[in-house]
């Protein structure tokens, strides 16, 4: 079976769409090894040799020398192996030649399928192999389509799609086709449709990637990103710290009258952001998260991973949040668990007096009910030592 063209043919698409002729004809040996056996038996030991020097495709079938054939495909007598080379001995490995004459149509169907099948593998490879490095970067993509609560776009410098799922996008989004917006890269995956885009608006990354464009100093490693806890949407908490001593790394964040940080919380549609300067010190840095809320003290039980925060009583619910959000922020923020107290939580109770513990019954009157002062001669005296003697009422 020799065809020049078809090698040719794969020479081509190794300088045109730089894949592996190696890795190709390997595959493809593969697969036509799999259709020779299909055509001729599973049982059939047989393999497809590919030679691009020679422009040939040759099978080969294997078989045993053995004393009695019982297996043809499988056996050959040591008679008739020897025919072949008369060195050989009982037990070892004949390779015989196989005619291609009835194989070459399903050879070609074969080939054909394989080749249309590895070009478009290695095509998704290679853009996987690109798109990789976009992984965990911030993009501007164009909006293809909306598709009921699916965005679909167009990520610039490839081919392939942007998807950005419902739970990925900020609430209240709002997008139509032809807006240019900024999405972060969460995640390249192959799916059966080809390679796709998972972008997201709703990700801490993306809150990450947008402090990293407008803030120099953290790009450049002066201001480094802590942590972030977000609720998308609503609120969002990071903390900043840096090594450099005459570095605020707060106010490099927020900027000079807020310009940056406003046009952070622009991008994320009103959504608020605490910026919280980070301590290695526990304690500072919990009263810290629970920005904007003043904490009076901390205490913390590293055991449990537990703090204890005290806050003036008119800032509790401040302190806690809408929901709770506030001290949940704070929680993920920091990795603590926070248990926050109003100020009038630790004040101790005043103690009762001896008057105080004397329990009174009383009886309770009925609107038609009368008293007569003649009523109390049939009455019998009551001893009240606690009260003292009674004392004449005439005087």
């Amino acid at each position: 079976m020799v065809n020049k063209d078809f090698f040719k043919a794969l020479d081509e698409l190794e300088t045109e769409r730089n894949i592996n002729k190696e890795t190709f004809i390997q595959t493809l040996e593969v697969a036509l090894t799999s259709a020779y056996k299909k055509m001729y038996g599973e049982a059939k030991s047989a393999m497809v040799k590919l030679n691009p020097e020679k422009n040939t495709i040759k099978i080969y079938s294997y078989k045993t020398i053995v004393d009695e054939v019982v297996d043809s495909d499988k056996e050959i007598s040591l008679a008739d192996a020897r025919l072949i080379k008369k060195s050989f001995k009982l037990g070892e490995i004949v390779s015989v030649e196989e005619s291609t004459k009835d194989f070459g149509r399903i050879a070609a169907q074969t080939a054909k399928q394989v080749v249309m099948q590895k070009i478009k593998e290695m095509e998704n490879h290679k853009i996987l192999s690109e798109l990789a490095e976009k992984e965990d970067e911030l993009l501007t993509a164009v909006v293809k389509r909306v598709d009921d609560d699916t965005v679909y776009l167009q990520i610039p410098g490839t081919t392939t799609e942007g998807v950005m799922m419902k739970n990925d996008q900020i609430p209240n989004d709002k997008f139509n086709i032809g807006d240019r917006i900024k999405v972060y890269v969460k995640k390249i995956r192959d799916s059966f449709k080809g390679p796709q885009i998972q972008v997201s608006r709703s990700n801490i990354g993306f809150v990450k990637k947008l402090f990293e464009l407008e803030v120099p100093e953290i790009a450049s490693g002066e201001v480094v990103i802590k942590n972030i806890a977000r609720d998308a949407g609503s609120r969002t908490k990071i903390s900043v710290y840096s090594e450099r001593p005459n570095v605020d790394a707060v106010g490099a964040c927020v900027g000079n009258r807020g310009t940056r940080i406003n046009t952070i919380v622009n991008e994320l549609n009103g959504e608020k952001v605490d910026m919280v300067e980070y301590s290695a010190d526990p304690l500072e840095y919990i009263a810290r998260a629970l920005s904007p809320a003043k904490v009076l003290s901390v205490e913390t039980n590293d055991s449990l991973n537990m703090s204890q925060v005290i806050v003036p009583d008119d800032k509790l619910s401040l302190a806690i949040g809408k929901s709770g959000q506030n001290v949940r922020l704070a929680a993920k923020l920091t990795g603590w668990k926070i248990d926050v107290k109003p100020e009038s939580y630790l004040k101790p109770v005043k103690p009762q007096t001896e008057e105080s513990d004397v329990e009174y019954e009383l009886t309770e009157l009925s609107d038609d009910s009368s008293f007569d002062m003649g009523d109390l001669e049939e009455l019998e005296p009551v001893e009240m030592e606690e009260m003292g003697e009674f004392q004449d009422l005439d005087d």
